[in-house]
């Protein structure tokens, strides 16, 4: 009997494009044996299926009922079909999650502001200051204005007696930074304004964080400060109008301008070049250039008092463009005549080339996501994240936490540095530092179906930056579960007992991506069932460029007819607070060496026997490791607390990166990017070291608002004192608080490197001291050089151009956490593999006979941009 069950109808597969084997015939589908034969007589040919009735073949009677019961067979069945199939698709059913902890709210401490919020600290400053405050959006140098308002994050103490202490939940307040041009002195000042969402009070913290008033020259460049240098070129480029007709088929208007940086040479200068490139609607303008580059003195705060110091052409320099028309018209200049590029033939276009195909593999989760997402709050599988985003730094994560214990406090992206060379004016110059610009700020909407999976979870996020009206780049950071393809672990047994273990690496991943002028940024962070966190960053989009001539092939190659593909380093720096087991930790590194010994069996052979090395490290100056020399292969933050096999419970940091080389530190701008000295420095943590680097950095590399090497004094991070005799007797080391008293336990005879640990100190054995851990931060840089190629054109791909880290539980557990996973597969060769009751994979044919739910596609990115003042290209 048909049984009237509903039927999920498979997926239609179309015929794949034909790729070497055209010329082979197309195989037939085996529906029917059909027989022909040609009439000599009739000149035709005649054909005849097989099983047709014909009294002229004498068929028999046999033949027809044999074949009269299989057509009604095949009539019932297909019947038996129409009748169960369903017309539409089942739609999966989500079902609900298991609660792996009740979400009480006490990740808000960390929650970004609220747009409400935002406008609150606004309207709260405009009727507090007494002084008369423009909008950003407008605001002239010689104006006040609220650049930016942001979340104020609470001192850790402060967090943690509320999160783990249970005390009272920190006031919320918000940091709010002004430009002051309107007063005698112009300068920044930086204002923390609460509690919200009702702002009582506000108090200057500028002096405390810096020591005095920020200069004024080194405040980010404005969207409106942009548009007045733009016209500023424009006016300019009218004074060469035959020069550009010749040069580039333009009267400047539809040139493209991109800004570089810094801005000078030193300490006061507000003086940058900007290169033009043909605009084409549609394409990336940055494969373009025309050879022409102008110098701009911006730093007066009138306007009227800007001007145009130098322009550069294709090699040479000029006063003015008067001079450059000059030249031009009086045959003393080569001029490279470039038509006006069309958009079906630009370099730049990214326009398809072939129509769409058949759609590829589609990731979707057939009972609904296995994550959770409360407001700022994502749980999943044992891992709990708080998660945000800074306007200038971009995101940033809080209280790590696997299985309820906090693995890191915070982590967080701090800077990405792109520095570039080349023979023209603008590309040799160029050292952008990101977070001036806005890497949280430029994180648009992301597509879905492409740069995150169509199923997975978008957040809008919020930001308050050069205007007074809070503004939204909706569904820009995605939070998915990714299926690798890949097994985190997995045997075969084929000896002693046949056997089949294994588990499917998935993942939690949460993403952002800036688009930061020409580059895109694609930030990951991924939470792995093995208690490992991975921290990756792709860049991706276009090469920056310049004009080629002269040797331009020795500082990249020739990606275009006169267009010069930049080398450039990609620097990247992280902030990682681990508390592993706790908030104090101490930082051990292990290598290997080999030893040469006699066989201990025979004495007559030599062996060499790799052995490990371990150390335990004292001084930050010997926790600060330089780029590109070798790290030791394992580098842990260890905890005062033993595993079951008596070793200190620990986490590994494990970097995978390809930096370039760090500036040299005779330059008068490195101490700026003085981070970049190291790929790892682990230091004290501080609440007056909250970050690397500062927004202000950008505009003054020369006298750096905050320079990272200073936080790199040779203190202590562990502290060691002389082991008293006996384990019963109280500690007074100095500068330390009177340990616990030991366990007479703790005396026991051990290996070598065995501890015990009572309270946070550690007694070693064997070197007769007690460590006292301190609470620690690694500061991580990662990055690449990358010299353009032809490959790079129109857009440079994320494929080898990816790095980052790991954070691997080292001894922190008793066993690899994952084995708890209900993902766990096992069979062996006496049960049956097949059964879905002891094998998840056995059960997808029946719990994936559904399709997801897909929402329709829709795309609001471009509305932002014109909410968004422009980041540089004019």
């Amino acid at each position: 009997m048909c049984e009237n069950v509903p039927v999920h109808p498979p997926c239609e597969f179309l015929p794949a494009e034909k790729t070497g084997e055209e010329n082979k015939p197309e195989p037939t589908q085996p529906l029917a044996l059909v027989s022909c034969w040609e009439d000599s007589t009739a000149g035709s040919v005649s054909c005849q299926t097989a099983g047709a009735l014909s009294a002229s073949a004498g068929m028999s009677l046999k033949t027809v009922l044999i074949l009269l019961g299989l057509a009604l067979a095949t009539i019932f069945a297909l019947v038996c079909v129409l009748l169960t199939r369903e017309r539409t698709p089942r739609t999966c059913q989500h079902l609900p999650l298991e609660q792996e902890d009740v979400e009480d709210g006490q990740s808000l401490v960390f929650a970004d502001l609220t747009a409400e919020e935002m406008s609150q600290v606004v309207r709260y400053l405009q009727g507090h200051l007494g002084v008369p405050l423009v909008d950003a959006s407008r605001a002239r140098p010689s104006d006040n204005c609220i650049a930016s308002v942001d979340l104020q994050v609470p001192a850790k103490a402060e967090v943690l007696r509320f999160l783990d202490g249970g005390e009272a939940r920190p006031p919320r307040e918000a940091l709010a930074v002004l430009y002051f041009g309107n007063q005698a002195e112009p300068n920044i000042s930086e204002f923390v304004v609460g509690p919200l969402p009702t702002p009582a009070y506000h108090r200057d913290v500028t002096e405390h964080k810096y020591g005095g008033k920020l200069p004024y020259h080194r405040r980010p460049v404005t969207g409106r400060e942009y548009l007045d240098i733009n016209a500023l070129i424009q006016r300019e480029l009218k004074k060469a109008p035959r020069f550009l007709t010749a040069c580039c088929e333009s009267d400047g208007t539809n040139l493209a301008i991109l800004t570089t940086a810094p801005r000078g040479f030193k300490s006061g200068d507000r003086v940058t070049w900007f290169v033009l490139f043909h605009n084409v609607a549609g394409t990336g303008y940055y494969l373009s250039p025309v050879g022409l580059e102008v110098l701009v003195d911006h730093g007066d705060l009138h306007i009227s008092q800007w001007r145009l110091l130098q322009v550069f052409y294709n090699g040479r320099f000029f006063a003015s463009t008067e001079h450059l028309e000059q030249e031009f018209v009086a045959g003393a200049l080569e001029v490279v005549r470039l038509k006006h590029p069309q958009a079906d033939s630009v370099l730049g276009s990214m326009k398809p080339r072939r129509p769409p195909g058949s759609p590829g593999p589609v990731q979707f989760e057939p009972q609904g996501p296995r994550y959770s997402v409360r407001n700022n709050h994502i749980t999943f599988q044992g891992w709990s994240i708080a998660f945000g985003m800074n306007p200038n730094t971009g995101p940033r994560l809080f209280d790590i936490r696997y299985r309820g214990e906090r693995i890191v406090y915070e982590l967080s992206l701090q800077e990405a540095l792109a520095l570039y060379g080349s023979n023209c004016p603008g590309g040799m110059s160029t050292r952008y530092l990101d977070g001036s610009f806005g890497i949280g700020r430029f994180a648009y909407e992301l597509v879905r179906g492409l740069d995150c999976p169509y199923t997975a979870t978008y957040v809008d996020r919020h930001y308050l930056v050069e205007t007074d009206t809070p503004k939204t780049n909706q569904n820009s950071l995605c939070i998915f579960e990714h299926d690798s393809s890949l097994p985190l672990r997995r045997h075969f047994s084929d000896s002693q007992s046949f056997y089949y273990g294994g588990l499917r690496k998935n993942t939690l991943v949460i993403r952002t991506i800036s688009t930061l002028i020409n580059y895109d940024y694609i930030w990951d962070f991924m939470f792995h069932g093995s208690g490992a966190v991975e921290v990756r960053v792709h860049a991706t989009g276009y090469i920056s460029s310049s004009f080629f001539h002269g040797r331009g092939t020795d500082y990249g190659n020739r990606v275009g007819p006169h267009t010069l593909g930049t080398m450039h380093l990609h620097h990247i720096h992280y902030k990682v607070d681990l508390d592993v087991d706790g908030q104090l930790n101490s930082l051990e590194t292990q290598d290997m060496e080999y030893e040469f010994v006699k066989d201990p069996w025979s004495t007559q052979n030599t062996i060499e026997r790799p052995h490990l090395r371990r150390e335990r490290l004292q001084k930050e100056d010997e926790a600060a490791f330089p780029l590109n020399v070798p790290l030791p292969r394992y580098l842990s933050f260890v905890s005062p607390n033993l595993n079951k096999w008596e070793h200190p419970r620990s986490y590994r940091i494990q970097i995978i990166s390809f930096a370039g080389k760090h500036l040299p530190t005779n330059s008068s701008m490195e101490r700026s990017v003085s981070w970049g000295r190291y790929q790892l420095a682990v230091t004290r943590r501080k609440e007056e070291e909250p970050t690397s680097t500062s927004i202000y950095n950008q505009n003054d590399p020369w006298t750096p608002t905050l320079a990272f090497a200073d936080f790199i004094n040779n203190e202590t991070i562990t502290n060691e004192v002389s082991w008293a005799p006996w384990a019963g007797e109280k500690l007074n080391p100095v500068g330390a608080i009177l340990a616990p008293a030991l366990d007479r336990s703790c005396t026991s005879p051990r290996a070598r490197l065995s501890s015990c640990w009572a309270g946070r100190v550690q007694l070693c054995q064997t070197q007769a001291s007690l460590f006292f851990s301190q609470d620690l931060v690694a500061w991580i840089t990662v990055g690449f050089l990358h010299v353009p190629h032809a490959e790079d054109v129109p857009n440079t791909v994320t494929v080898g151009n990816g790095v980052g880290f790991f954070l691997r539980p080292y001894n922190y557990f008793n066993e690899d956490p994952s084995v708890d996973s209900s993902d766990s597969v096992y069979f062996s060769s006496e049960q049956d593999a097949g059964a879905c009751g002891g094998n998840p994979l056995a059960c997808l044919s029946s719990a994936a006979t559904c399709a997801p739910h897909l929402p329709p596609f829709q795309f609001g990115g471009f509305l932002n941009l014109s909410l968004a003042p422009p980041l540089g290209g004019l």
